[in-house]
């Protein structure tokens, strides 16, 4: 009869006194995307999901025993309904095939489909997948109907998508793709140990404009890495919250760094630090159509550093430390085409960031990526021919020159 009884509990309950006093489990987001309403050429025509399956594939930054996926609906204005999503391990990153060894079904709330409302995320229940940091790891949804459209489109990251339920199939052959992820906007580790959380909100230098598709070549990436290397540091995550032409005080390709600051970092489990590598759109807009006086400029970098003086002050709220990140070059950028005035305006931000008592520590991204003979613009090897984002070798060195000793 007792043995009887035991077999009917959960395998946690089982756990020696050992196992129960050295395992505290926790939750900590292992990779996550900024999820928004796609607008212009980021939008797919209606119907491109209707009734399909999406294959997704993301690489959590740390190591876990258990795994559950966040669904966003957004930017959704009615419920998202899906019939079904699944998660497995990936064959690679540019590749739609998965281990089918390791397919999981997923639940919500026990159940295989799930109906998440307007404006809302949605939790799957945990599944045992234990996962090693960097995998590459595969998820699959199946829409019930034609979804509105809630996305990270800036993913540098390939995504399957075919007609039907394709949940379990290995290989998704033939699947149409595009470069976009959908809906999904975090991949949560359970950890049998405690775990420091790093999230960098930004811009399309953070989100990894021009750096290679399927590569993870971001500086986020290359930070994720480094600390993976570092044995001292290996229970470190790191969540690339950029968003392509994002801005600190207007909306742009995606909400203001403002807007979105509880939602894409404060609420993240386990963050301990933020890096903020925001304003480089700010300084280029303000004058990408028409020059504006002298007091303009003036109060634009007042602005800027008020948001800064706001972000730090809501995540020192949370506990979080804040580490500022100074701007990067962009004179000889085509679109914004800066001046001395804006040269200037970048100059009076990065000084801010740079002096002590501001930032909890700061990351100076603009020497690291300078032309020392021409230190308004990036340097020719780590440009990546727009004078504005920098090449995967860019990026690379921007990763390379984080000290590690900041997150201890």
């Amino acid at each position: 009869m007792r043995l009887s009884l035991l077999f009917g509990l959960p395998l946690a309950v089982l756990a020696t006194p050992t196992q129960a006093s050295t395992c505290t489990p926790t939750w900590v987001a292992g990779w996550a995307s900024s999820q928004f309403l796609p607008t212009g050429d980021a939008a797919l025509p209606a119907g491109t999901l209707a009734n399909r399956t999406l294959r997704q594939i993301v690489r959590p930054s740390v190591s876990g025993d258990r795994l559950r996926v966040r669904i966003s609906n957004l930017a959704g204005t009615r419920p998202l309904v899906l019939a079904g999503a699944s998660i497995a391990r990936a064959r690679g990153a540019a590749s739609a095939a998965i281990d089918p060894g390791t397919l999981i079904a997923l639940r919500f709330d026990g159940k295989p489909d799930v109906i998440v409302p307007a404006g809302a995320d949605y939790l799957s229940d945990p599944v045992p997948l234990p996962t090693g940091a960097l995998d590459s790891i595969a998820v699959s949804i199946h829409y019930a109907g034609d979804p509105e459209q809630t996305s990270h489109p800036g993913s540098r990251a390939t995504s399957w998508h075919l007609p039907g339920d394709h949940l379990a199939d290995d290989a998704m052959a033939g699947a149409d793709h595009f470069d976009h992820w959908f809906n999904l906007a975090a991949l949560e580790v359970e950890r049998c140990a405690p775990a420091k959380l790093i999230v960098a909100l930004g811009d399309s230098i953070t989100d990894g404009k021009c750096s290679t598709t399927n590569g993870n070549d971001r500086w986020t990436d290359r930070l994720a890495e480094r600390l993976q290397a570092d044995p001292k540091r290996r229970a470190i995550a790191i969540l690339n919250q950029g968003i392509g032409g994002n801005r600190l005080l207007d909306d742009g390709l995606g909400p203001n760094a403002l807007a979105r600051l509880d939602r894409d970092v404060l609420a993240q489990p386990g963050v301990t630090h933020l890096i903020l590598l925001e304003g480089i759109n700010d300084l280029g807009t303000l004058t990408r159509d028409a020059p504006v006086s002298v007091a303009a400029h003036q109060a634009h970098v007042a602005r800027i550093i008020g948001a800064y003086r706001q972000i730090i002050t809501r995540a020192h709220a949370r506990g979080v430390k804040v580490i500022g990140a100074t701007i990067t070059p962009f004179v000889g950028n085509a679109y914004y085409h800066a001046d001395a005035r804006n040269e200037a305006d970048r100059q009076a931000v990065n000084d801010w960031i740079r002096t002590p008592g501001h930032f909890d520590a700061v990351i100076d991204f603009d020497r690291v990526t300078r032309d020392p003979a021409h230190p308004d613009r990036l340097l020719p090897a780590y440009d990546d021919g727009d004078a504005l984002h920098p090449s995967p070798k860019g990026y690379r060195a921007m990763g390379e020159a984080i000290p590690l000793s900041l997150f201890d």
